[in-house]
């Protein structure tokens, strides 16, 4: 009664290791109380000596792996990690400072010097945290601003309040991948039990006991797994696996690739969801002895919880898929070799020709999204959105990734992409000379085009497109874009690569033109004498 005004008899909501009440100060702000149950941890200690018994005789008589302690140890730490109520109070201010929109104790909005990372308001992202009352804060007991909201699993009231759930999903996945691939620090558990929809349309965190923290090079790591996934490289897979602490030492790192390429041919081509990607790698990382770091065991908890909580709004919520396009952003604005090299894996094979799908799609999809971006008006920042659109790219940092793509291929280790790209514009002049300039083929070709879409034909299509979708983001930027295509145009490995294409083509022509001339002017004399009346004799009169 000296600390609180008043405080409700019963917990409002009850854990394993806790009890939260409802409360008002003196001062007539209301709190939720954390309160610890008692003797627990004493509890938590006989569990933990009981887990390193069992690990201890799995160890040692059903020959179990050899990281079974490590993991044993990594869970306890984390047990008692969650019963550290200043520990959680930390974590929350420490989340705060670097995801939320609001301001603690008076600071300025996302800013955090420790971490030497400052988020403005106009990035700001929609989540909320509570604050916490340090004064009323123990080892046992957590005291933090109360927060009334909306679960997340309720659609009437969601709707009732006009909040959009796919902006919901969208404030929900930006932040998590903010955590995992930006910063690093990160909430392993945010199930829908943590996480809730404020009146405004905040997305609010609560429970900080369960965090992770993983360093630059694993979160490259992590990128580098997505993309190669995505792209189905194998054998790019088990080098990251390797490079990344996964496999031991000494495994055959081709039985490795081969065993992924195997789980591969088990699912779709298309994006699936992040457990069905698990369960094709489950038998390949047990045959192998994978052994995932701690900090890692935590992202896949993560990234399960993340998928499993937007699923409740959106049942065909896919993590991966939402996942490439913030992933796609990243590379482009992130000048570091290791982002430019991943960059490089995604739009050119490991034999040196171009993903001309990859870079459709790419192109495409800056160029849409910087003409909704320019179509828009600006939002209002008192809401705390990012108007921009987290999956908006800059056009700075597109020109720049652009430049550098480029002076790679015009370099000596992209030798090989010319080559291959030379054969690819000789390919695509073929189908544009026979298709556009001549436009005439004959029939029975014509027909069996129709009937199957050549790889010819595709690539011709892909390039014309991304073609256009080019056009499009120069003319929203041009003067981002010109100045860059000048400095690469007087580049003299681009003149001498322009003169190789253009002696090339001619070589190309003058073999080609003589037959498709001829075919031409054979079909279009058969056209006109098809074309012609019929001659019918006139009769004299009588």
């Amino acid at each position: 009664s000296e600390i609180f005004a008043d405080i409700s008899p019963e917990p409002i909501a009850a854990a394993s290791i806790g009890q939260v009440y409802k409360a008002h100060l003196h001062s007539g702000e209301l709190v939720a109380v954390k309160v610890q149950r008692p003797g627990i941890s004493l509890l938590l200690t006989l569990d933990a000596l009981l887990f390193h018994m069992i690990g201890g005789q799995l160890k040692r008589f059903a020959k179990a792996r050899k990281d079974l302690l490590v993991a044993v140890n990594e869970m306890v730490r984390h047990m008692f990690d969650e019963i550290d109520y200043i520990l959680e109070a930390r974590n929350a201010e420490r989340f705060a400072s670097l995801y939320s929109d609001c301001p603690i104790h008076g600071q300025t909005c996302n800013q955090n010097s420790k971490d030497g990372i400052t988020n403005k308001t106009k990035n700001a992202s929609g989540i909320k945290v509570p604050k916490i009352y340090w004064d009323l804060t123990r080892k046992a007991v957590l005291t933090m601003e109360w927060l009334d909201g909306i679960k997340l699993t309720d659609e009437t009231a969601l709707k009732k309040a006009c909040l959009n759930q796919r902006e919901l999903i969208d404030q929900g996945v930006y932040c998590s991948l903010r955590q995992l691939l930006e910063v690093g620090f990160f909430h392993a558990d945010p199930h829908p039990g943590n996480l809730f929809a404020t009146s405004s349309g905040f997305l609010a965190y609560l429970d900080f006991g369960m965090m992770g923290d993983i360093p630059r090079h694993y979160r490259v790591g992590l990128i580098q797994v997505l993309v190669h996934f995505v792209n189905r490289d194998s054998l790019g897979l088990a080098n990251d696996f390797l490079s990344l602490g996964f496999i031991p030492e000494g495994v055959d790192i081709q039985s490795v690739a081969d065993a992924l390429q195997t789980s591969f041919g088990k699912g779709t081509q298309q994006s699936q969801d992040f457990q069905s990607i698990m369960n094709q790698l489950y038998d390949v990382m047990y045959d192998f002895n994978f052994s995932l770091p701690p900090d890692y065991a935590l992202v896949v908890r993560a990234l399960g919880s993340l998928e499993g909580t937007a699923k409740v709004l959106d049942p065909d919520f896919k993590v991966v898929e939402s996942a490439y396009p913030f992933v796609i952003g990243k590379l482009l604005a992130d000048p570091n070799p290791d982002m430019r090299k991943i960059l490089r894996e995604l739009l050119i094979c490991n034999n040196g020709s171009i993903r001309w799908n990859r870079l459709e799609r790419l192109i495409a999809s800056i160029s849409e999204q910087a003409s909704e971006s320019s179509e828009e008006p600006p939002k209002s920042e008192e809401k705390g959105s990012h108007p921009m659109g987290w999956k908006s790219f800059d056009m700075h940092a597109v020109v720049a990734a652009t430049e550098d793509l480029l002076l790679f291929i015009l370099s000596e280790k992209g030798q090989i992409v010319r080559v291959f790209l030379l054969r690819d514009i000789i390919r695509a002049a073929d189908i544009f000379l026979q298709d556009e300039v001549m436009g005439c083929r004959l029939d029975a070709e014509s027909k069996a085009r129709k009937t199957s879409e050549s790889e010819d034909d595709a690539i011709m299509k892909r390039v014309m497109n991304g073609f256009g979708s080019l056009k499009e983001a120069v003319k929203l930027g041009p003067e981002v874009w010109t100045p860059m295509f000048i400095r690469i145009a007087l580049n003299p490995q681009t003149q001498r690569f322009f003169a190789d294409v253009i002696s090339a083509l001619m070589m190309r022509l003058s073999k080609k033109f003589p037959d498709t001339f001829w075919v031409c002017m054979s079909t279009l004399i058969h056209r006109v004498a098809k074309s012609q009346p019929p001659h019918t004799p006139s009769h004299p009169s009588t």
